[in-house]
């Protein structure tokens, strides 16, 4: 065989959501920071390339993502991780950090000291602190120290067919989120409504992210709306939440990021304050433990510091190759899979 790129996946999930991580042969990134990393996977054709090996299809599929384990440009960081999705490079993810947590230390990468081990992982974003419980070999519970969560605009509108006028909450919680009231769009969240969700918020992501302009006022490299995450109370005060994520599918998990933004729109209502922790429950009703640790400013703004709690699980190790032969190489996507966006993927050479 001779294959022009391998790379070496454990395979992971976050209560339910699929956070691969590539802890061998990545290829060099270029960038002095994990942020200038982040901008040429996301604008080089190399970069693309890469992202379109192990995220689409044949070796990929539309469900999880792809995280790139990089060595750390900070000296207080352990590893740097960087996401792939099939749309683009992410900045930050909770369920992925878990994910890359829990792949290095049951790798070994990072030595495991029971009852706990602390990782510092380094994102585009910033800093994550993950504070994992461990138990004879394995890691059981990870609690992550997000980066700093900020509200943009709280009650921003837009009018939309068929829903007519929209409320939502621009929010950053490692990157920015449209938080919309699933009741808006006549709406449930809960198994069965997932492929109507996906599909109301493919269309308020595109709606938004054309009337409204986001950019992080520190990092550049991350701008506009990622996500559209709908929301709602479950009868036990639970928060439950449907991140819609590009090109048709939703979050498995209950959203880290998401439920870090969504902190924030909560923390300036006055509805949660320092100390306080609450359940956030997925579609499929997998839960993180959501806190907020602390507050902040994110220049000048008002900023909350939250944690994300939840459980990471192994199930597989394998390697994906490129045969530069392949004229299915480059990778491709189709709408009976991938859902009708997924035509603005692009087809392959060959």
């Amino acid at each position: 065989m001779r294959w022009k790129r391998t790379l070496q996946l454990l395979d992971v999930h976050c209560e339910g959501e699929i956070g691969k991580a590539a802890i061998g042969g990545v290829p060099k990134i270029p960038g002095e920071t994990v942020a200038e990393q982040l901008h040429w996977l996301n604008t080089d054709p190399k970069g693309e390339a890469l992202r379109r090996m192990v995220c689409l299809e044949p070796r990929g599929a539309p469900i999880g993502s792809v995280n790139l384990v990089l060595p750390a440009k900070n000296p207080q960081a352990d590893f740097a991780f960087i996401i792939l999705q099939p749309d683009q490079a992410h900045a930050s993810s909770g369920s992925n950090s878990i994910c890359v947590t829990t792949a290095l230390l049951e790798s070994g990468m990072v030595e495991m000291t029971e009852p706990e081990t602390i990782v510092m992982l380094e994102t585009a974003a910033g800093l994550v602190k993950a504070t994992a419980r461990c138990r004879d070999g394995r890691c059981e519970k990870v609690t992550l120290t997000m980066v700093p969560s900020f509200v943009h605009t709280l009650d921003a509108e837009i009018e939309v067919a068929p829903w007519g006028r929209v409320r939502f909450d621009l929010s950053y919680g490692g990157i920015f989120y449209a938080l919309v009231d699933a009741e808006q769009v006549g709406l449930t969240i809960n198994e069965e409504s997932a492929r109507a969700l996906v599909e109301a918020g493919m269309v308020l992501k595109a709606e938004i992210n054309r009337q409204f302009t986001v950019v992080h006022p520190e990092i550049p490299a991350i701008s506009g709306v990622a996500y559209v995450m709908f929301r709602g109370v479950d009868d036990d005060g639970a928060i439950r939440t449907a991140t819609t994520m590009w090109p048709g599918r939703v979050d498995r998990s209950p959203c880290g990021t998401g439920n870090s933004a969504n902190l924030a729109t909560l923390h300036a209502r006055g509805k949660v304050k320092v100390g306080d922790v609450y359940t956030s429950r997925s579609t499929i009703g997998s839960e993180f433990e959501v806190g907020l640790a602390g507050v902040t400013e994110v220049a000048g703004r008002p900023a909350v510091i939250p944690t994300i709690a939840g459980r990471g699980f192994t199930f597989g190790l394998h390697q994906v190759a490129l045969d530069p032969f392949d004229p299915l190489g480059d990778g491709f996507a189709l709408t009976d899979v991938w859902g009708p966006e997924a035509g603005s993927i692009g087809r392959s050479r060959g």
